[in-house]
């Protein structure tokens, strides 16, 4: 095994891999030599400064790419060229045409290309499964995450270009929605940066995408973060016609007329060893894995149609299929 990346979910990959007992892991890579030697002799494994020379070196089965969001694409093209399975984080890469072009590639070289969406394990996705349809007809959805932060960190994630638009760096949350509630026809969206190192790096970025689905459902997707925002929240509401839920945080309502039911929600802690161990079920045993590659693709299609829309200040339809 390899692992691109030094950061959170690279350690989680790591130590999910250690508890397996029957895999090594040889190589890791990092943008900080510090750091990257330091992970490395803690999995005794070879610290690597350059992800090009590790495939060029090494002879891996697979390899977990945990690193920043614009180099997603360009590695896991490399590693499946170079004969690897390839587990990516979200997203797969930060143009639909990218994502597409890989997931053919690993196709046609019978590879296994996985985008992690731990999301879709948690408790409160599976809670949400459940109910849904006890709601009856669906009229609206709400779904907010805000992370006031003070001063904005002095991380890659605070700038555009590593990042990628607000809404494909986490397109996650499309993903879910596109998971419960399937296709997207329209996307109205708009977007804020500020911040006085623009337009190389924001202090703080609020997004909003008006979501119109194939079904008639309509939706609100927030997303913000930085030191322009005060009040952090993670919100999810869906309202029917015979209740509502609403997610606030960890904590779940059933909404009823004139009363309100708390819902178990259960732990997010361990969802990267579960997808972990679900990859390497599926390598040994051929056990099928969580991810809907049509829903993958689509997510980041909805991302591209809200990031031209913000641009254009226009409603744009969502587009699937690459113009040839």
């Amino acid at each position: 095994m390899g692992i691109i990346g030094t950061g959170y979910a690279a350690r989680s990959r790591a130590e999910a891999l250690r508890k397996d007992g029957q895999v090594e892991i040889v190589a890791v890579v990092g943008r900080s030599p510090e750091r990257s030697a330091t992970f490395a002799a803690e999995f005794g494994a070879v610290a690597y400064f350059d992800w090009s020379s590790l495939f060029r070196e090494q002879r891996l089965d697979l390899v977990f790419v945990s690193t920043i969001n614009r180099d997603h694409g360009a590695i896991a093209r490399a590693a499946l060229e170079a004969g690897i399975h390839t587990v990516v984080e979200y997203p797969l890469a930060l143009s639909l045409a990218e994502a597409r072009s890989l997931v053919q590639l690993a196709a046609e070289r019978r590879l296994l290309l996985h985008v992690e969406h731990i999301e879709l394990l948690s408790g409160i996705h599976l809670l949400l499964r459940r109910e849904l349809e006890g709601l009856g007809k669906l009229f609206a959805v709400r779904y907010i995450t805000l992370t006031a932060t003070h001063p904005a960190p002095d991380r890659w994630t605070y700038w555009p270009e590593l990042f990628g638009f607000p809404l494909m760096g986490a397109v996650s949350r499309i993903h879910r929605l596109v998971d419960l509630l399937g296709k997207v026809e329209r996307v109205s969206c708009q977007l804020r940066y500020d911040g006085p190192d623009l337009p190389q790096r924001y202090s703080s970025c609020y997004c909003t995408a008006q979501l119109s689905f194939a079904n008639g459902l309509l939706a609100v997707l927030t997303y913000g973060k930085g030191d322009s925002l005060w009040c952090s929240q993670r919100l999810l509401e869906f309202h029917g016609q015979r209740g509502g839920l609403l997610i606030n945080g960890e904590e779940a309502m059933l909404l009823r007329a004139g009363s309100a039911h708390p819902l178990e929600t259960g732990s997010r802690h361990g969802l990267f060893e579960q997808d972990t161990r679900m990859v390497l079920d599926h390598l040994r045993q051929g056990r099928a894995l969580y991810i809907n590659t049509e829903n993958m693709l689509h997510a980041l299609a909805v991302a591209e149609a809200a990031e031209r829309s913000a641009q254009t200040q226009q409603v744009v339809h969502v587009q699937d299929e690459i113009p040839t």
